[in-house]
Parts: C-alpha cells; structure tokens; sequence
C-alpha cells in the first residue's frame, strides 16, 4: 500500500478526526475559553500518539504548547513542523450560516472557525506523515512538530518556550503552512514575508472639549491636528515621508521581479475584489511589488470627539490614531518606530502634546531562493497538486518565523494550501475540500522529497 492508497482508504477517518478537532473553541484571547483551548490540546496530544509519535503537552506561561517527534535516524535531515491550534474569536454569530465550531461541507468548502487558519493546514501534515508511516512502516526524515496554543494572540510565550527548549527543537529547517496559494488554480510556495511595526499617536490639546463657538479658532483643535500631521506621513508620489524610513531598503531584486513576472496576476480582478475603481501607491512599482516587498505606512483608525448621533459642537480635547507599519529586510521594528516618534514630534505645532505608544513588531522575512530546501518543496507540491508552483511573497507578517531564525537559526519552508478568499478571521470561514486533500497528498511527497536534501 502507498501513503496516496492509504488516504484514499482513510478519507472519510480524516474528515471525521479534522471535524472533532474543529469541535474545540480553542480561542486563546479569550479567558472563558482557556478550559477548550487546554482540551483542544490535550486531543491533540492524543491523536498524535496514537498514530505512532511520541507526544506531550507542554506548559507555558499561558496556554500549552504541543509537542511530538518521531526520530528515525541520525545521518537523515530533521524537519521541524510548526502550526497553530489555537483560533480567531468567531463572533459575531449572527453572520455564521451554520454554527463555527460544527464543521459542515457546502459546495466543496469545509465551513468553520479554524477550518484554514490553521487547524486544517495543520492537519494536512498530522495526515500526510501519518499516511507515510502507516504506508511504509516509518518515515524517511526525523520529524519534530511543534503546535503552539497562542498563535492567535500574538504568541505571547512562544520565544521564552524556543530559548528554554534550543536542544529539543534542534533541526535544519522549518516548515510552516499558514500561508496560501496564489489563486484557485495556481499553487504557491512562499519566499518572504514583511514584517511589522505598530504605534499609537495622541495628541492632546484642551484639558477637557471645550465649545467651539467659544473658543474655535483662538486654540488648536487636536483632530484637525493630528488629520494634518497625518497627511504629512507620505509624499504626492506615495513614498512614507519619514525621514530614514528607507534606510536600509533595497529594490526588488531581479530574480524576485522575474518570479512577479510570471504570475498569472489580474489588475482588473484585483480591483474588482475589493470594489475599487482604482489603485494607488508608491510611485515607480508595481502593484505586486508594492505590496510584498516595498513597505508601507498606513492609519488603521482615528479617534476623536463627538461620534453619536446629531450635532455637539466642541472642540475635542484629545485625539488618537493607531498606525501600523510593514517592512522589508534591513528595516528593524523599534528603530523605525522611533524615526516615526522624531518625525511627528518635529512637524507637530506647539499648541499640542504629542506621546506616541511603540509597539514594536517583528522583523521581515527572506527564505534564501538558492539551495536544496526550497527546491524540494516545490517537488513536493507539484506531486501533490499536479502542477508546478510559483513563487510568491506575501504582504502580510508571521512573527514566529522571525523567532525560529533569530532564536533557533533555521530558516522556514512557507507551503500553504489556502486561498485569499477563504474568509480567514471573518465570519464563515472556509477550506476549499479539494485544497484539503490536495495538501494532504503533498505532505506525503514532502518527506520523501526532504530526505533528498543532504545535511
């Protein structure tokens, strides 16, 4: 029997444990569910013994971590398998069609929270390993898995749990799918990742709203200061204004522009899926290229003043905003918030107070194109897809990647199965059933495709 012959015979075994572990509410940002995110954990822990690794769930400071290996021999590559049992708060409930913790299949999707992100992806790889030591008796790598609890709020614990346990998690390379696929009919592999950095502005004006009538026009008003400064944070060619912000930033290389190249990328499409009539941004770049691998400055939200109903005619005493950052390779998280911080303070009149909150972030992310690793991913999708993939960047962050370089030193293979459509973190979130199996039969090949690497 083969792994493929051995998912065939299992299908209907595999939808049935993949809906049990969607059953659990697992959301880690909130404290109510802490007792579903342990028993999500604590299944998980189980399912994983019993179809031949070694498993235990593992404290942390909050939720536990799941960890399980299956070591076979010294001289083959050990492969480290990271995801996320954890998910997104589901409500509101009201826009569920069917309840998000009762997996149902309509029209080819699995519908439920967690259904992509990331318990089903996930899950592509607990049943691709399985299959291939069901199948052939073992496995043709060592392989560690590592399924963290807190992914959904930041993973809080996970570094001190990587520094505290280097030894344990000893491998060569990381595979992480929690990304996606380029579009329906082309699969993806992933090279790089932004990365991101977060702030919050206040400006204060007033010690308290004052009337408008009375004192509009002889003080500054703080919304109309901070919608000012705002404005200044990007040139009329769509360049971030902050000085040194590009400091460090290097052009898409042409490697990386050939790749964009080829894509099968719509403009009109594009537009058309958000209900844009146009698009707009950094002069002198394309609209891929803009958003994966130049990086960005945007104002996620603005608070101030009256918001009810009717009119109140004050001058708010205080507003706020919140802005977040994406960066590219030589762009450092602190550093560029606090270049922002200088810029603000400078250009801001004397008539306010500015404070501005720094978050920090996470540094961006770069998969060396060069080599084995990425090679044999691509094989292993292509087998499992039947088709080759193309190579892509994402816009978006996914900071424990950044961990597992920094702390661990390995770099990460970023295979996902998903779609940009799959309403991840939204309402009626979605798994196409073919991309389910399609990635359960390239986690099949993946092992196979590895152990060729040699270490």
């Amino acid at each position: 029997m083969t792994p493929l012959e051995y998912l065939a015979q299992t299908e209907k075994q595999r939808f049935d444990e993949l809906f049990k572990f969607i059953s659990f509410p697992s959301v880690s940002g909130q404290p109510e569910r802490k007792a579903d995110v342990a028993a999500c954990g604590q299944w998980l822990t189980a399912h994983l013994a019993s179809i031949g690794f070694k498993a235990q769930l593992m404290p942390t400071g909050g939720h536990p971590v799941v960890y399980a290996e299956y070591l076979t021999d010294k001289k083959a590559p050990t492969i480290l398998y990271y995801g996320h049992y954890d998910v997104q708060p589901p409500e509101p409930f009201e826009l569920w069609t069917t309840p998000p913790f009762e997996a149902q299949i309509r029209d080819g999707y699995i519908y439920a929270r967690g259904a992509c992100d990331d318990k089903g992806q996930t899950f592509t790889h607990i049943k691709g390993l399985e299959a291939v030591l069901k199948a052939t008796g073992s496995l043709p790598i060592n392989v560690k898995l590592l399924i963290e609890g807190e992914e959904e709020s930041h993973s809080a614990n996970l570094p001190k749990f990587l520094k505290a346990n280097k030894d344990m998690l000893k491998a060569d390379i990381v595979v992480v799918s929690d990304t996606g696929q380029f579009n329906e009919k082309t699969p993806a592999v992933t090279f790089g990742l932004r990365g991101i950095a977060s702030t919050e502005v206040f400006i204060d004006g007033p010690d308290r709203d004052v009337h408008s009538g009375s004192f509009g026009g002889t003080i500054a008003n703080p919304i109309n200061t901070l919608c000012w400064m705002v404005a200044q944070l990007h040139d009329k060619n769509g360049k971030v204004a902050v000085p040194g912000f590009y400091a460090g930033v290097k052009p898409p290389s042409k490697w990386e522009r050939t790749q964009f190249k080829k894509l099968p990328f719509n403009e009109s499409a594009y537009k058309k899926s958000i209900g844009v009539s146009g698009l707009q941004g950094e002069k002198g770049f394309s609209t891929l290229e803009r958003a994966w691998s130049r990086p960005t400055l945007d104002v996620n939200g603005i608070t101030g003043g009256y918001q009810g109903e009717g009119a109140k005619t004050i001058i708010a005493g205080k507003a706020s905003c919140k802005i977040t950052m994406r960066l590219v390779p030589g762009q450092k998280p602190m550093d560029i918030c606090n270049k922002l911080e200088r810029y603000l303070k400078k250009i801001a009149p004397k008539s306010v107070k500015v404070k501005v909150d720094k978050h920090g972030g996470a540094r961006a992310v770069q998969v060396p194109i060069e080599g084995p690793w990425l090679e044999a991913a691509s094989r292993a999708v292509a087998a499992g897809f039947g088709k080759k993939p193309v190579f892509i960047k994402e816009g978006g962050s996914i900071p424990v990647v950044v961990e597992f370089k920094e702390t661990l030193g390995l770099d990460t293979l970023l295979i996902g199965f998903g779609l940009s459509t799959d309403n991840i973190h939204s309402p009626n979130e979605r798994f196409r059933v073919i991309d389910f199996e399609r990635g359960c039969k390239t986690a099949t090949f993946l092992p196979f495709e590895l152990a060729k690497v040699k270490k």
